[in-house]
């Protein structure tokens, strides 16, 4: 009778999504996933605030950007290689410690007001969330049975766009709702002593929630520190030429860190360019444009939760085909419906968007054993997409090379539309990978 009970218990611990053990590693992994997300959606308000803070251009301003997405292509190889001759708690470790170094390097950079040194700061903070992306999401995955994996991941990542939702609302109401209104020219003809003062006050509100959640970084720093359980995972030999020649031969990897580039390249561009397209359309200002990107958010995160939830019932791989033919159906309608149905396909896309990034990373890294370190790197250096599909998007918004494609509009209505033949492009590639990618158990 005892053997029975034990086996009942391994087999109900083989079906849990985290089992009891990994719970509380599973929870402070969690914690992760919404910092990494907060601050991703706080830092794009960077640009436009760096812009008027140091009366810089368009694309001076977006060099915030490139550090921070620089830094993820720079360090996600670095990690695999930490984590794959250490372990996975120390990867967690490193990446913290990074982005406390960087966020407090906002402080001499706001009181020297000096750009640069904010930039560099953007650049090692990134550095410390590209390690914990590519830790945590293979951590989450070895917490458990390889079969519920992908739920698992799915459930982790479910918390991520909270804290992508947090940093929107703690970017508006933190950092742009205490901008200074003076526009360029006024800033020009104030005297040296009236800028420096508008600008220390300024910054000083740039710096106050990236320094404030140093302290949630440390308590999850101080966990794992302790915690020398969460050190589950064997190393391996650390030989990073041939574990990228074993990888590079395994179609369901190479062709994972391709659909990965493309979807996020389609989240970062549809998210971007959201406020645009409804001011373009609709005529709205930016903050009332902007109610349509919370609510497209507030979509991505409902949806992320029923996904998960029905993963238990349905091949995430069939799921993903569904939503991607629902991310193509959205976006053709956003280019050519009329105006007040095409914005809420913009609205729509991101709920097609919610559960493919765990998705694709969970079926690309399945049955890689040792190489799922360096594996995960080279999906979380596909988050580059983001960086080259969405300035390709605004250059065609800027010209409206497209426009011939919707005769029924015309300007600049014309060109935000056509432009989103884009994501059309991108969705399709992910329809591609999860339909030749399936399996009967993905998950």
């Amino acid at each position: 009778m005892q053997n029975l009970s034990n086996e009942n218990v391994g087999a109900k611990e083989k079906s849990s999504i985290v089992p009891k053990k990994y719970r509380m590693h599973f929870i402070m992994l969690i914690s992760c996933f919404v910092l990494w997300g907060l601050l991703n959606n706080m830092t794009d308000n960077l640009v436009p605030a760096f812009g008027r803070i140091f009366m810089l251009e368009a694309a001076d301003a977006s060099m915030t950007q490139v550090a921070f997405y620089g830094s993820y292509a720079v360090l996600a190889l670095p990690a695999a290689m930490l984590i794959k001759k250490y372990s996975y708690r120390t990867g967690v470790l490193v990446g913290l410690g990074l982005y406390i170094v960087g966020a407090m390097g906002y402080i001499p950079a706001a009181i020297l007001q000096n750009f640069n040194l904010f930039l560099v700061s953007v650049f090692v903070l990134a550095g410390g969330l590209s390690i914990l992306e590519t830790t945590c999401n293979p951590y989450v995955i070895a917490l458990g049975d390889e079969e519920t994996s992908v739920r698992r991941l799915n459930l982790a990542q479910a918390f991520n766009p909270i804290g992508s939702l947090s940093g929107i609302i703690l970017a508006k109401y933190l950092i742009l709702s205490n901008l200074n209104p003076a526009t360029y020219e006024e800033r020009v003809a104030m005297s040296p002593e009236a800028l420096s003062q508008i600008r220390s006050n300024e910054l000083l509100w740039v710096c106050v929630p990236y320094v404030g959640l140093v302290v949630i970084a440390m308590i999850i720093w101080f966990f794992f520190k302790r915690d020398k359980g969460s050190e589950k995972d064997t190393s391996g030999d650390l030989n990073i030429v041939n574990s990228i020649k074993k990888l590079i031969k395994i179609p369901r990897y190479i062709f994972g860190v391709i659909a990965q580039f493309f979807y996020v390249g389609v989240q970062i561009s549809v998210w971007t360019w959201t406020i645009q397209y409804v001011m373009t359309t609709l005529g709205l200002n930016e903050a009332d444009s902007a109610q349509y990107y919370l609510i497209a958010i507030v979509s991505f995160i409902i949806c992320r939760w029923i996904c998960t939830a029905l993963m238990k019932y349905i091949d995430p791989a069939i799921m993903m085909s569904v939503f991607a033919v629902g991310g193509i159906a959205t976006s053709l309608g956003t280019i050519y419906l009329p105006t007040n149905q095409s914005v809420w396909c913009l609205v729509a896309i991101s709920g097609c968007m919610s559960l493919m990034f765990p998705t694709i990373y969970g079926i690309a890294l399945k049955d890689l054993g040792e190489e799922v370190k360096v594996g995960a790197a080279g999906l979380i250096m596909a988050i580059l997409g983001g960086a080259v599909i969405t300035p390709l998007m605004g250059s065609f918004i800027d010209s409206g090379a497209l426009s011939s494609i919707v005769p029924m509009f015309t300007g600049a209505e014309a060109a935000v539309r056509s432009s989103f033949i884009i994501p059309v492009v991108c969705f399709s590639v992910v329809l591609i990978y999860s339909l030749c990618f399936r399996t009967k158990k993905s998950a």
